[in-house]
């Protein structure tokens, strides 16, 4: 992958390094098995937390490094993304949506309790937000907290949840006022609080290796003080996280395209047909030519909108582009790659026919491609 000077420096090549080590030493070889298995062993959270991986981007006194490094964590998260598997990355990532409100919002006791064993991979966090009613339209959300003395009774249901099966830790919406966005809260609800049931996990498309699950709450009696942020401003807090997931699925779209072309370039190179390399043949090297030449495009965009948010800039409108442009970009390579391969590219054995299966999602995880051209035309004032 090229250089890029102007985003990444020296510390953030050593995030680089290392972490390509760790996927090198503990991933690669039993992701094969972990995907068939539809799950990957707990352990892999604690070696994460270990190697200071789970921990980029977090304040070094809850645990982390790097903290506010937005391009140190897409260093890492690119190096993640090359396992080859979009399933083990959102499943050891669940992290990074479930734990950001805890951290900036939640009350410094229950923070302090729980950032540094989630960043140790001692348990894990999840985001519980979508339900079976609705999933991008957040602000009808059903789940309903009822203040009574010192707790909040929640009843309702949450569906599709990252990490949802083995997660310790949930962040879960919650109405605790009126109908619409201004009366949802934030609730971190423990696993194990009685009223609270983790069902089925759910069988998808792709991202075999993660877990989803749907999870019950029946009259669960949480404690206020686990209150994220003030009462009936959750979606606030929602809407803030969504920046950063959008940006995290563009560059897992684009990380998905890389391997898929990195992949059709090597068979281009090695696969003969009548008598020479079918990389030889014009209408296969233009192909390659544009899916490279769109993955650059998409790359820098991402990029950019990466380096304004790092600068503190509001980019509601660009990262909605960017996550867009970079699925639409992965939707073609990956889709190409299949065909590039043939009939290896439709096996199971065939790193692209998971590239393919797992790309799916990052058009509807954190938002769909719908709602984000929503966002971007009410930015335009439409």
């Amino acid at each position: 992958m090229p250089a890029f000077q102007e985003y990444f420096d020296p510390s953030h090549q050593l995030v680089r390094d290392s972490v390509r080590r760790f996927v090198e030493r503990e991933i690669l070889p039993g992701i094969d098995q972990w995907e068939e298995a539809e799950s990957f062993p707990r352990e892999l959270y604690l070696k994460a937390g270990a190697a200071g991986i789970l921990g980029i981007g977090y304040p070094e006194a809850l645990g982390g490094s790097h903290e506010g490094d937005v391009f140190a964590k897409i260093a890492a998260s690119e190096e993640l993304m090359r396992c080859g598997s979009g399933g083990l990355v959102a499943g050891l990532g669940s992290l990074d949506i479930g734990l950001p409100p805890i951290l900036k919002w939640a009350r410094p006791e229950v923070r302090d309790r729980v950032v540094p064993q989630v960043l140790a991979g001692e348990k894990i966090s999840a985001l519980a937000v979508t339900e079976p009613s609705g999933g991008s339209d957040v602000a009808n959300l059903q789940t309903r907290a009822v203040r009574d003395g010192d707790s909040y009774r929640v009843s309702g249901s949450k569906t599709f949840i990252t990490s949802g099966v083995r997660a310790d830790f949930y962040t879960v919406a919650v109405r605790t006022g009126e109908p619409g966005f201004g009366g949802i809260s934030l609730l971190l609800i423990e696993k194990g609080t009685p009223g609270f049931t983790v069902g089925r996990q759910l069988k998808k498309m792709g991202w075999w290796a993660s877990d989803t699950a749907e999870l019950f709450f029946d009259d669960c009696r949480v404690p206020v003080n686990h209150l994220i942020g003030a009462e009936n401003m959750g979606f606030a807090c929602i809407m803030g996280n969504f920046q950063s997931e959008r940006l995290a699925l563009a560059l897992m779209a684009n990380m998905t395209a890389q391997l898929a072309l990195e992949e059709s370039l090597n068979w281009a190179r090695q696969r003969e047909a009548f008598g020479k390399p079918i990389g030889k043949f014009q209408v296969l090297k233009h192909r390659l030519a544009e899916m490279a030449t769109a993955l650059e495009v998409s790359r820098e965009f991402t990029y950019r909108q990466a380096a304004k948010m790092a600068a503190g800039q509001s980019v509601i409108k660009e990262i909605s582009m960017a996550k867009n442009f970079a699925t639409d970009t992965a939707d073609r390579i990956t889709s190409d790659a299949v065909q590039i391969l043939g009939g290896l590219g439709y096996m199971r054995e065939s790193l692209v026919e998971r590239l393919y299966r797992d790309n799916r999602i990052l058009s509807i995880g954190g938002g769909t491609r719908e709602v984000m051209n929503e966002i971007i035309s009410k930015q335009m004032g439409l």
